[in-house]
């Protein structure tokens, strides 16, 4: 799955060659969704300035050029869920930082009330490091039966923690963040145990590098007597890590996808820098993942010896 990385801009122009690029990935996964690009990616901030979705998750009057501005990033919103609508491609719309992200919550459930009242298209992300997330699931929940829409769900644990924190202390607020990393990692699976329970409200994009989430997506998916490759169930990781999760996965017919951030490289390395940075995750995965490959290259020295 393509995800175009760019950071969001602060000039319109900009702003609107990343929505122009989020359409060509639209298009390009339709004419290679048999090809293994079924899913399409944007960033809210790739449609609109950051400091817009902050003053509205504020709760902050938008003076006149800023509510034409809102205006402009619903637009563009609507045309990206639209085209993905009318080729039947889901469409994940990016988490960014608790401080500007009811805003994008309220859009994102705006485009599902409209797109997802046959199947779920629009797909909102989760980040489980956030403690306030299975209430809002399920606050969303309710609505969706009662409006009569199916929810897109990715969840992943997020890449925003120490900057969330820092924010929170700063400014003396309680941080929206768990504790600890196992209360991450319960709130995470608490989620994959809600959304399963309402598969037939709810469909699951599980974004992990963790085993023991991943085995209890495919675990619960059995015990509910779900195919393993039942479109509403996806699990992925990042292109080029974790990759015995994804292999392992997939050769036992669940859906897989590997998520591939793509730009120009000067525009797409601040993303890159910042995930790796403020993903404390990272250190633990990069042991796994070098144990993996010298195992891998031990055994294949002594198969190449046999």
């Amino acid at each position: 799955m393509l995800d175009y990385s760019v950071e969001g801009k602060e000039d319109e122009s900009s702003i609107e060659a990343t929505f122009e690029k989020t359409m060509e990935t639209i298009d390009f996964g339709n004419l290679h969704r048999n090809e293994g690009i079924p899913i399409v990616v944007f960033k809210p901030t790739g449609f609109g300035r950051f400091a817009i979705f902050q003053k509205l998750t504020e709760k902050k009057a938008l003076t006149p050029e800023e509510e034409k501005e809102w205006e402009r990033i619903k637009s563009r919103f609507d045309a990206a869920c639209k085209r993905a609508y009318e080729y039947k491609i889901p469409i994940l719309v990016d988490a960014e930082e608790s401080w500007m992200q009811t805003a994008a919550d309220d859009l994102v459930e705006e485009m599902m009330q409209k797109y997802n009242k046959e199947e779920p298209i629009v797909y909102n992300t989760l980040q489980m490091y956030r403690h306030d997330r299975l209430p809002y699931l399920k606050e969303l929940y309710e609505r969706a039966v009662d409006k009569g829409f199916y929810i897109g769900v990715k969840i992943v644990r997020g890449a925003y923690m120490e900057k969330e924190n820092e924010r929170a202390a700063e400014l003396g607020y309680p941080t929206p963040i768990c504790p600890s990393k196992q209360a991450t990692d319960d709130n995470y699976n608490a989620v994959v145990r809600y959304i399963i329970d309402h598969i037939d409200r709810i469909a699951l994009f599980a974004g992990t590098h963790n085993e023991e989430s991943a085995a209890l997506v495919m675990d619960l998916m059995h015990k509910k007597g779900l195919q393993p490759n039942d479109k509403r169930v996806w699990i992925a990781q990042l292109y080029g890590m974790s990759d015995h999760i994804s292999f392992n996965a997939s050769k036992e017919g669940y859906n897989v996808a590997k998520y591939l951030p793509f730009g120009p490289v000067r525009e797409v390395m601040p993303y890159l820098i910042r995930r790796a940075e403020e993903n404390t995750s990272v250190a633990g995965q990069t042991g796994r993942e070098l144990t993996l490959l010298k195992a891998e290259k031990k055994r294949r020295k002594e198969t190449a010896k046999q």
